[in-house]
């Protein structure tokens, strides 16, 4: 009767193991999409600065200007992972655009605030690059609990659900294209 005791306390004292380690898993997983969306809130906010700086030397490139905003706005009302990516792409690829406009213009180029801007850019989207790595692994990690037996028991139990990656796709890793 006390191998019964001890087998069932076994049992029950893996379970809260395992529940505990998912739940940690969870919230690593939710803290490192925290750790990105500030890093994706400081771009948001840098942007408008760096194309009213860009205005004020190229107003003609009129265009450019619209996507860059309409880029930012989508991005920011992006709701799930997938949408989170597209627009992120989509925002990477028209920033990569505006810098190539400001390369026609010299006195841009040497303005100070444009370098300092194109700095905190560069420096937020090194963060961002960072925290997607970050992201990425805890959400790799809490996948593989989530499938791997016996846990995917436990898990489909207590509903804990797989995490999509946030990806850069191929549009973002393709050179960008200036037509003038």
């Amino acid at each position: 009767m006390t191998i019964l005791w001890i087998i069932l306390a076994i049992i029950i004292l893996w379970l809260i193991f395992t529940y505990n380690r998912l739940i940690t898993l969870k919230n690593r997983a939710k803290e490192a999409w925290a750790d990105i969306d500030v890093q994706l809130r400081r771009r948001y906010d840098l942007i408008p600065n760096l194309v009213e700086t860009v205005k004020g030397y190229a107003s003609h490139e009129k265009g450019v200007f619209e996507k860059v905003t309409e880029a930012r706005t989508r991005a920011m009302g992006a709701k799930t992972m997938k949408e989170h990516s597209e627009a992120e792409n989509f925002l990477s690829g028209t920033l990569k655009t505006l810098f190539a406009v400001a390369e026609n213009y010299p006195k841009l180029r040497a303005s100070e605030n444009f370098l300092e801007l194109q700095r905190e850019l560069r420096d937020t989207e090194d963060k961002i690059q960072a925290a997607r790595r970050f992201y990425n692994g805890n959400v790799r990690d809490l996948n593989i609990k989530i499938e791997s037996f016996p846990v995917n028991i436990i898990a489909q139990i207590f509903r804990f659900e797989k995490r999509d990656f946030f990806e850069i796709e191929g549009i973002a890793r393709e050179p960008v294209k200036v037509k003038f």
